[in-house]
């Protein structure tokens, strides 16, 4: 097995998962100091701990609580369905992480929000904190044996506060064990706890998509449901609530207060899910028992004593007249403020020369309907429409910070690609009901070529030889440039002390390159073959004469782009003859 952080420590990677979810930070791991676990390399099965028959811990909560109605006031489409707010933020924030650690896995927030909805009513009813805390734990029944599968404790009662037996506990219902191995932080406070939401909802998307599963595969999504619960009634009302949630829509209501509800019976069967705005089929918490055969009356015995004459009533007094109480007036509450705009903050273009980092992070502006900034709100960054051979954030085309108290969002890190091109960045943030996305237009220019000689020795050559294998290399960001042409030639400088190409007369005395039929024409410039692979280029052979005068030549390697390399070459008369 391959440890959890090889998916989600390395910053490197789809960086979602530690950028998104640090409340403090912009750019952090979204599963801090993760365990070595097996998310993402070994795939639960229906047989794992937490398919067990555990029952389940919710509440039998009245309709206006179980299945709000959405007001009429809202964007939210007709028919919509309310989730309170925070665990509606948790669940769309662990489809966010989830989906930059293990992009493969293609895991929906409705699935999420399905889970939530049959284990504890998105936490409805238990207090539910903005911070995704509840006021009253959540713990299912005792794992015993008696009516339920028998899971001998594995936690100390660290979380479900039992030292003999496991329960499951949390919004999401998270065996002990399990936990221990799929526990993530989802929102970024360093720790791991199964009873805060945030947490929750990120550990049941790292445990739904463990064993690299594509969710998107109606097959891959059954085991995956099973795996979390292994009965085809659960997996079937799951995926119930999840199809309401896609079709019908969501909208984010208050979290509801803690409530003094009881339980539903241990034989009681799951929630049927329905279409929006009607309410869902519940079990009769004590059904009413079937009423006995009546016994035969007896004939009351008569009385021995005649009843006594009653007393003349009192005269009554005249009732005062009772004040009438003044109507309170009912304080309006007003509406939430939601997530209304994204803006761009300064220019919408960016410009980097290829292989280098960009100078300015981009940034953005989330704002919230009163006008007023959106505070800590999750905003992905994302590479498109990539032309540039790889512009990236590290190794990853995304990144997802957090807003700062002024709601703005800046994206450290981007570096561009090896070559020239564009690229779109998108910039999106997630609101209740709507996402709003702006758009920054990337452009990468050519980074500067380098040419380079192999070697630092001394170019000589004697009068009447030549000179071979002068070995040049074309880079540009520190990587190869493949197919570059070059020039060739032979220079001086002028009066302005600037290289020109040889005068005429110069040339006949000088180091030459051969061109031509069979060679015969001697050169002053000449095109080397175009860089390999590797960047190399290899000069013409470069002759002299017996009539070329010794002296101290230059050659200069010039591309179209302008880049030069001036090499000296001392041509050095031949030895006298040995008399």
């Amino acid at each position: 097995m391959k440890p959890l952080h090889r998916h989600l420590v390395n910053t490197s990677r789809k960086v979602l998962c530690t950028a998104a979810l640090a409340a403090s930070l912009t750019t952090a791991a979204v599963a801090t100091t993760p365990s070595t676990a097996d998310a993402g390399e070994s795939e639960p099965s229906p047989d794992s701990p937490q398919a067990t028959d555990r029952g389940d811990a919710r509440l039998d909560l009245p309709a206006p609580v179980a299945d709000p109605q959405v007001p009429p006031t809202t964007t939210a489409p007709g028919g919509a369905s309310g989730i309170p707010g925070t665990a509606l933020d948790a669940y769309k924030r662990a489809e966010l992480s989830v989906a930059a650690a293990l992009p493969g896995c293609k895991l929906p927030w409705q699935l999420l929000a399905g889970i939530g909805r049959v284990e504890s009513v998105h936490a409805s009813g238990y207090g539910l904190k903005p911070d995704g805390s509840t006021d009253k734990p959540i713990r299912g029944p005792r794992l015993d044996g008696n009516g339920f599968a028998e899971v001998r404790d594995t936690d100390q009662g660290e979380w479900d506060a039992d030292t003999s037996y496991d329960r499951a506990v949390g919004p999401m219902q998270f065996i002990p064990s399990t936990w221990k191995k799929w526990g993530a932080d989802g929102n970024g406070d360093t720790k791991r706890d199964p009873n805060n939401i945030y947490d929750a909802a990120l550990g049941a998307g790292l445990y739904l998509c463990a064993g690299d599963r594509d969710l998107s595969d109606p097959a891959a999504l059954d085991r995956a449901i099973l795996s979390y619960n292994n009965s085809r009634e659960y997996v079937n009302t799951v995926l119930g609530y999840m199809k309401q949630y896609k079709d019908g829509g969501v909208s984010e209501i208050p979290n509801p207060p803690v409530g003094n509800y009881p339980t539903p019976p241990v034989t009681g069967t799951l929630p049927t899910p329905t279409s929006p705005r009607q309410p869902v089929t519940r079990p009769t918490p004590n059904p009413t028992p079937a009423p006995s055969k009546p016994a035969t009356p007896t004939t009351p015995a008569k009385p021995t004593t005649p009843p006594a004459e009653p007393s003349k009533p009192t005269t009554p007094t005249t009732p005062t007249t009772p004040t009438t109480p003044t109507t309170p007036t009912t304080p309006t509450t007003p509406p939430a403020a939601t997530l209304a705009k994204v803006e761009l903050v300064g220019a919408s273009g960016i410009t980097a020369e290829a292989g280098s980092a960009f100078t300015a992070a981009p940034k953005v502006k989330a704002l919230l309907s009163d006008g007023k900034p959106a505070k800590n709100q999750v905003v992905v960054f994302v590479v498109g429409d990539d032309t540039t051979g790889a512009t990236r954030f590290g190794t990853s085309d995304s990144l997802v910070v957090r807003t700062d108290d002024q709601g703005i969002a800046a994206a450290p890190g981007l570096k561009a690609g090896l070559k020239a091109g564009t690229f779109t960045l998108r910039a999106t943030a997630y609101g209740s009901v709507n996402e709003y996305t702006v758009t920054f237009k990337g452009t990468v220019t050519a980074a500067p070529v380098v040419l380079a000689r192999k070697g630092t020795e001394q170019l000589d050559v004697v009068v009447g030889k030549s000179l071979t294998g002068v070995e040049l290399f074309a880079t540009a960001a520190g990587q190869p440039v493949t197919g570059l042409k070059t020039t060739a030639g032979l220079v001086e400088k002028d009066e302005a002390g600037k290289w020109q190409p040889v005068k005429p007369e110069a040339a006949a005395k000088g180091p030459y390159f051969k061109g031509g039929k069979d060679g015969a024409e001697k050169l002053t410039v000449i095109e080397p073959a175009a860089t390999g692979a590797d960047g190399k280029l290899v000069l013409p052979e470069l002759f002299t004469a017996p009539e070329t005068l010794p002296g101290t030549y230059h050659l200069r390697i010039l591309t179209a782009e302008g880049v030069a390399l001036v090499l000296e070459v001392k041509v050095t008369a031949a030895p006298a003859p040995q008399a």
